[in-house]
C-alpha cells in the first residue's frame, strides 16, 4: 500500500467512524426508549417521508467536534438534508429527541439555518418534523458568535415555497414557534405543542398541568385552530405531508390537465344530494367528492370552523383548492373560525398557483352577540380580502343560498375576477335572507311574499348578468373542468 493510500485510509476510517456515530443518534439505550414510546427515530422518520434511497444528508458531522472538548452530540440533535417526494426535491429538518431531547444548541441552530436557507435559495419545499424541547439550557454557558436564527428565515419563506410542519411528540419553545409559519401543520394524536412546557408554566405561573392539558392535538385542531390536520400514526402524517406537497407542485400542470381532459362525465347523484329547498340541510362533502376525481380529496383543518369545508382535490386531473359552505353545520353560515380557516388556505392557493373553486350555500356571516364579540366582521373581512386579492383561476359556484356579506366572502359578487361564475337553477340571493330579512325591513305581507318570490330561483340574477351561466347540476363537474383546462394567466 502506498504512503498516500495509507494516509487516506486513516482519514477515511475516521470519517466512517464519525459518520457511524452520527447515524447512531443518541445511542442504543435512547433509541430503545424512543421505540418503547411507540415513536420512530429521526432517521426512521426521514425514511418514512422521502422516496426510498433519495435522502442526501447535510451536516451529519455537526456537533462531533465541540471546541470546548465536550462529548460529541450526534448531529447536535437534528437530522436534515434533501430527498425526493414523487419526483420533487424537498428539504427536511427533523428534530432528534434521542440527542438532548431534540433541544437546540448553537451548532443545531446553525444547521437548521443552513437547511432553511437552502430551501429559500433553491426554491425547494421545506418539511419541519418536530419533537424537541426548544432552546438548550446550556446555551447560556457557551459563547458562539451570533448564532443564526431559523425562526426569521422560515418566516421569510411564506408564499415562496410550500412549508409543512409535522408535530410527532412534545414540541416546545423555539422549535414549536418556527413550525407555526407553515402552510400545513399536521399533529400526531398523543403529541403536545406549546410555547413553554409544564415545568416552565409551573415555575413562572404556579400552575400544574400535563402536556396534554397544555397543548393536545385535539385541542389545537378544534379549539385554538393552531393545527390544521390530525394524524392517527406517524405514517399517516407522512402520507398527508407527501400528498399536500404533490398537490402544490405545479411543475407537471400541463401534463395533469392533458391527462385529465378525457375524464369528463355527468354527476347524476348531485340531483339526489342537493335539496333545491334552501332550508334543508345536506353534507357538502358529498358534493365535493362527486365533483372531484376519484379518491383525490384531502380535507384541510376538518375539526375547526366546520360550517365551511376546505379541501385539496384533483378535478379533471388539475390540483385544485375547494372552499365550500357546509349546510349541515349552522346552515353553512360563515363563523369567525370558518373565515380564519378559509383565509389561510385561499392565501395558500394564491401563493402556489392553485385554482380556487367556491361552492356557495350560506345564509350569510354568523349573526348574534357571541359572534360579534368574537370579531366576525374582521374575520369575514379578511376572508373577503383574501379572495379579492387572489389572481388565479377563481370559479364561483352558487349551489343554493347566497346572502349578505357571506356571498361576497365566498367570491360570488359579479365582476370579482372570476374565471367563471356558475349557478344552479335553485339559487336564492339577497342582501339579507328573505326569511327574516322581510321582518327586519318591516315589510307588509304582500311585500314579503314578493321578496321571497324574487329571491327564489336563478332567473332574475341571470337576466342581469349576476351569473355567467346557469347549469344543470349533473353537468357541474364538466363545466368546472372546462374552465380549469383553459390556458392560465397569472399576474406578476
Amino acid at each position: 500500500m502506498s504512503e498516500n493510500r495509507q494516509q487516506w485510509q486513516a482519514l477515511l476510517d475516521e470519517l466512517n467512524q464519525r459518520q457511524a456515530t452520527a447515524e447512531a443518534m443518541g445511542g442504543e439505550e435512547r433509541v430503545a426508549r424512543q421505540h418503547a414510546k411507540g415513536r420512530l427515530t429521526a432517521r426512521e422518520r426521514i425514511d418514512g417521508l422521502f422516496d426510498p434511497d433519495t435522502f442526501n444528508e447535510i451536516g451529519a458531522l455537526a456537533g462531533s467536534n465541540h471546541p470546548g472538548g465536550e462529548a460529541p452530540l450526534a448531529g447536535d440533535g437534528v437530522v436534515g438534508g434533501t430527498g425526493m417526494i414523487q419526483g420533487q426535491t424537498v428539504v427536511a429538518l427533523v428534530e432528534d429527541f434521542t440527542v438532548k431531547g431534540g433541544s437546540i444548541g448553537h451548532v443545531n441552530a446553525a444547521k437548521r439555518a443552513r437547511l432553511v436557507r437552502l430551501a429559500a435559495e433553491q426554491r425547494l419545499p421545506l418539511v419541519l418534523v418536530l419533537e424537541g424541547a426548544g432552546e438548550r439550557a446550556s446555551n447560556s454557558l457557551e459563547r458562539y458568535p451570533n448564532t443564526p436564527n431559523d425562526l426569521q428565515l422560515v418566516a421569510d419563506l411564506k408564499g415562496k415555497v410550500p412549508v409543512v410542519t409535522i408535530v410527532l411528540g412534545a414540541s416546545a419553545g423555539h422549535g414549536a414557534l418556527t413550525g407555526m409559519f407553515a402552510d400545513l401543520i399536521i399533529m400526531l394524536e398523543g403529541a403536545a405543542l406549546f410555547t413553554a412546557g409544564p415545568p416552565v408554566v409551573f415555575a413562572s405561573m404556579g400552575v400544574e398541568c400535563t402536556p396534554e392539558e397544555l397543548g393536545s392535538a385535539q385541542m389545537h385542531a378544534t379549539e385554538s385552530g393552531v393545527v390544521h390536520n390530525i394524524a392517527t400514526s406517524e405514517q399517516d402524517a407522512f402520507a398527508q405531508a407527501r400528498y399536500f406537497l404533490t398537490m402544490t407542485n405545479r411543475q407537471d400542470e400541463d401534463n395533469s390537465r392533458a391527462q385529465g381532459s378525457a375524464r369528463r362525465y355527468i354527476v347524476d347523484e348531485l340531483l339526489d344530494i342537493i335539496p333545491p329547498a334552501g332550508q334543508k340541510a345536506y353534507d357538502v362533502r358529498a358534493v365535493v367528492r362527486a365533483i372531484a376525481d376519484d379518491e383525490t380529496v384531502f380535507e384541510l383543518q376538518p375539526g375547526y370552523g366546520s360550517s365551511l369545508v376546505v379541501a385539496l382535490a384533483r378535478v379533471g386531473g388539475v390540483a385544485t383548492m375547494l372552499v365550500a359552505n357546509q349546510p349541515a353545520v349552522q346552515a353553512g353560515a360563515i363563523t369567525c373560525e370558518a373565515a380564519e380557516k378559509a383565509t389561510h388556505f385561499i392565501e395558500v392557493a394564491e401563493q402556489f398557483s392553485l385554482p380556487l373553486v367556491f361552492l356557495l350555500d350560506n345564509p350569510g356571516a354568523m349573526p348574534g352577540p357571541q359572534s360579534e364579540r368574537a370579531g366576525i366582521l374582521k374575520a369575514a373581512g379578511k376572508m373577503f380580502a383574501a379572495q379579492r386579492r387572489y389572481r388565479g383561476q377563481k370559479i364561483a359556484v352558487t349551489l343554493r343560498k347566497g346572502f349578505g356579506f357571506g356571498s361576497s366572502a365566498m367570491g360570488m359578487n359579479p365582476w370579482d375576477s372570476q374565471a367563471m361564475s356558475l349557478a344552479l337553477p335553485s339559487v336564492s340571493l339577497g342582501g339579507v335572507p328573505a326569511i327574516g330579512g322581510d321582518v327586519a325591513a318591516k315589510a307588509s305581507a304582500e311585500e314579503s311574499a314578493k321578496m321571497q318570490d324574487i329571491q327564489s330561483g336563478a332567473w332574475v340574477p341571470a337576466d342581469s348578468m349576476a351569473f355567467d351561466k346557469i347549469v344543470n347540476p349533473v353537468d357541474l363537474r364538466n363545466e368546472i373542468i372546462d374552465v380549469l383546462h383553459r390556458s392560465r394567466y397569472r399576474s406578476v
